[in-house]
């Protein structure tokens, strides 16, 4: 039910805009900010509800896949222009999870274990259904007209360069910088990291994936070119660091540690961003501006007129002359 609201929601949002007139830069970064970070609980809660965490690996390859998906959708905007959807994309991910969740709760009534049961002896429904994700996702990116070819032969810029006149494939270092120390640091930990808190670990590394789709957004609003140092980098890095150096420190105090730098930096980035755009707009955060009430004309009485219908008699031509002497 809260998915289904959240998507109606998100599909209204736009036209309420144009509506109210209060269609501006901010509210695309809102929207598309919001969607980066929906798309982590999303997913998470999707794992949940099929019981995905009995496998540790495909739950962390399911989740890393959404949030790259949801990367290269602004990728593609960042070297187009414009955001263009599939046929298979946002909306039909949605459906599918609010299916599943359906699922879930009927099975779990009933009393039967029907996601993690061995229907094939091979692949539990919960694989099965990673897979299906999976290939629907690469259909998505690599089919003629797709995404990937998209950011490969629609540049906007110069050359078929990005809408910053950038190279098409800048984008992808800040990506590899997420996707490649999830993987490592969850499968070279001594102390079990990932499969003793896998929801926090993937929380983690979700919510970079989400400022740095965030600072995507940004360099496409503003054409500029994306960096590729950030601050919320500085989280995996310290748990690379310290399994480099042979675990000197708690692996599960420092995830705690790191994920609350992130919540952090995430919260302060968008803040610092949204008040610098409703500055330079001079629009209002929250809040639709109505216009002021038109005053109303007060009746002043005119005494150069007559207020009597009719025909004017000569004593009132009397009375309208003295007035005005």
């Amino acid at each position: 039910l809260g998915l289904f609201i959240y998507q109606t929601l998100d599909a209204i949002d736009g036209k309420q805009a144009r509506r109210t007139n209060t269609s501006t830069p901010l509210g695309e970064l809102f929207d598309h900010g919001c969607d980066s970070m929906s798309t982590v609980f999303v997913s998470v809660a999707s794992c949940c509800a099929v019981q995905l965490g009995t496998y540790p690996g495909w739950m962390l390859f399911q989740c890393i896949c959404a949030s790259t998906l949801f990367y290269c959708a602004h990728w593609q905007t960042y070297v187009s222009g414009t955001l263009q959807f599939g046929t298979i994309d946002v909306t039909e991910g949605q459906i599918v999870v609010m299916i599943v969740m359906l699922i879930s709760s009927l099975t779990s009534f009933l009393g039967i274990n029907f996601w993690t049961s061995q229907l094939l002896l091979v692949l539990s429904p919960c694989q099965l259904l990673t897979v299906f994700g999976a290939v629907c996702g690469l259909v998505s990116l690599a089919t003629p007209g797709g995404t990937l070819d998209k950011i490969l032969t629609g540049g906007a810029g110069k050359a078929g360069s990005t809408v910053a006149d950038t190279s098409v494939l800048s984008p992808s270092f800040p990506l590899l910088l997420v996707i490649v120390p999830a993987w490592v640091i969850a499968y070279k930990s001594d102390q079990a990291i990932y499969h003793s808190q896998p929801i926090l670990y993937v929380l983690m590394f979700g919510l970079i994936a989400a400022k740095i789709t965030n600072r995507l957004v940004v360099a496409h609003m503003c054409k500029s070119e994306i960096h590729h140092r950030d601050p919320a980098l500085l989280a995996p890095l310290a748990l690379f660091l310290n399994q480099y150096f042979n675990t000197f420190l708690p692996e599960a105090w420092l995830l705690k540690a790191a994920m609350a730098w992130v919540v952090f930096d995430l919260l302060r980035y968008c803040s610092l961003v949204c008040l610098e755009i409703c500055d330079y707009l001079k629009v209002e955060l929250f809040r639709i501006p109505y216009p002021p009430p038109v005053a109303q004309a007060t009746s002043v009485p005119n005494h150069n007129k007559s207020s009597v219908q009719g025909p004017v008699t000569r004593q009132q031509r009397k009375k309208v002359s003295g007035s005005r002497n």
